[in-house]
């Protein structure tokens, strides 16, 4: 009985010292002489010793393991002020080794520490859902490590105080990728991505914007190009940076080539007066950056000023079939159009256009450029198209055996201006003309649209355009070009006339 009555009392906790001193062996409750700390639990010696619960007067506490008076082994603290809790591992009170951080903001870290800070490996699960796994130091990602982000884009490489830094892979979740250099989380030097558009580029990239992507683009060749009624022609496109320069560092741009027709011609260049379009048909006038020189009026007429350039109605092309763009492109420095760099009458790119890889076929209409550059073969305009109606002028033909103006405008309707509506009435007594195979001779334009779907980097190209002049009998017979500067080169000193020229005594 002696021994039972005993071994109850040893296992009833311990009243405190009545004296105030911390109680020796066993289990007892000990309130520190600052009243802050209050210890229940298994003591040793007078030490904390074996598994206990330390509580603060703050509200926070420690429960687990302790060791000849210190907190030493495994486990849980709880912050009051934070309200973070670990579990884990504790050398000397604070957490080291392995454990898990649970974070109140949200969040939570599991993985090792040392101090109490993530140090070494771990997976990092913050307030905004991403989640990090790979190396720490000093409590930041730092070294190599993979993180997921809420929005399906994934990075894998390298890191430096939380900060994407060095060469790492960032995979969106649009089927976009970029491998290359990293500097303070952004892209910075060396790299390449292949966008979901199928747009490629590879080269120099600075505060996360690539150095040499296009910003503009030109169609080369002459400031007005003439060509014969009905036949083909090519357009040559170059993708140009800021600097002028050729934007050799992209691939798999999608450009579609559109054509208009001015729909109040000049009767020195056209035959017909203008168009009328079926209220059905009618499309908005694309605006257009080209002047018309005030001595290319007809009879001496002068024009009104054109401040921002005539304006054109859609016009179809034939010809044009789906194709990847094309790499035999000519060599050399053929002359540049000027292109001015607003966005005149571009609106929003139709979308629907495949992403893919560099090279996927394109639409119809569509080519992909190939370093910076790209070729429309085999162009052609179409007949007018339903609903277009040209209108010829009344004075009959256009031009007379020597080529030169010889209609004019029926009486009372005046001297064209690009104030007229696209689908206004026809003059008084004007005919319609015979619906034909192909487009009537006249003022036209190409235009180039960059229609990557989606804009790469969120920003697509300004529109490009092109004069283009179609004459009955091709360009040699046509009349002279509008603003064309004169062709470089030496010119041959005159003969009076009867006399002939030298023969050429030059050997081959």
């Amino acid at each position: 009985m002696a021994a039972a009555s005993q071994g109850s009392r040893s296992s009833r906790p311990q009243r405190p010292d009545p004296q105030g001193r911390p109680p020796q062996d066993g289990y007892g409750v000990y309130t520190y002489p600052n009243s802050f700390f209050r210890y229940e639990g298994e003591w040793k010696g007078g030490k904390t010793h074996g598994r206990g619960k330390l509580l603060f007067k703050d509200g926070s506490y420690y429960e687990g393991q302790f060791a000849d008076g210190e907190i030493m082994g495994r486990g849980c603290r709880h912050w009051a002020a934070s309200g973070n809790t670990y579990s884990g591992q504790f050398v000397f009170g604070e957490p080291q080794g392995h454990g898990v951080m649970e974070y109140k903001a949200g969040g939570r870290y599991e993985g090792e520490l040392c101090h109490g800070m993530r140090e070494g490996h771990g997976r990092l699960v913050d307030q905004d859902g991403r989640v990090y796994c790979g190396s720490f130091h000093n409590n930041k990602r730092h070294g190599r490590g993979h993180m997921a982000f809420p929005n399906g884009d994934e990075y894998d490489g390298d890191w430096v105080r939380d900060q994407r830094q060095g060469h790492g892979v960032l995979r969106c979740a649009d089927g976009s990728t970029y491998e290359g250099q990293w500097h303070s989380g952004v892209r910075s030097g060396l790299g390449s991505m292949a966008h979901c558009s199928g747009l490629v580029y590879r080269g120099m990239w600075i505060n996360g914007h690539p150095v040499g992507r296009a910003a503009r683009t030109v169609i080369l060749g002459p400031e007005v190009m003439d060509v014969a009624r009905g036949a083909s022609f090519t357009v040559r496109v170059q993708l140009l940076q800021d600097n002028g320069a050729v934007a050799t560092s992209e691939d798999g741009r999608a450009l579609r080539i559109t054509a208009g027709v001015r729909y109040v011609q000049l009767p020195a260049f056209s035959e017909v007066s203008f168009f009328t379009v079926d209220a059905g048909r009618r499309e908005a006038p694309i605006q257009t950056p080209f002047q018309v020189s005030p001595q290319l009026a007809p009879h001496g007429a002068q024009l009104p000023p054109l401040r921002s350039g005539f304006q054109c109605i859609p016009y179809p092309l034939s010809g044009l079939e789906p194709g990847a763009a094309n790499a035999s492109l000519p060599t050399g420095d053929p002359e540049v159009a000027r292109t001015p760099d607003a966005s005149c009458g571009q609106g929003d790119a139709p979308g629907g256009l495949p992403a893919g890889r560099r090279g996927s076929c394109c639409p119809e209409g569509c080519r992909r450029a190939e370093r910076g550059c790209a070729q429309f073969e085999d162009v052609r305009l179409g007949p007018p198209p339903p609903g277009y109606h040209p209108v010829p002028f009344l004075d009959g033909p256009h031009q007379d055996a020597s080529g030169r103006p010889g209609g004019g405008l029926s009486p009372g309707t005046g001297t064209p201006t690009t104030q007229d509506p696209p689908g206004g009435s026809r003059p008084n007594g004007a005919a319609e003309a015979e619906p034909g195979t192909e487009a009537p001779p006249g003022e036209y334009v190409i235009m180039i649209q960059d229609v990557t779907t989606p804009p790469f980097l969120g920003r697509r190209l300004p529109t490009a355009f092109k004069h283009l002049r179609v004459s009955a009998r091709g360009p040699a017979s046509s009349a002279p070009a509008l603003e064309r500067a004169p062709e470089p080169g030496p010119r041959r000193a005159a003969h009076p006339r009867g006399q002939a020229s030298p023969p050429d005594t030059t050997s081959s």
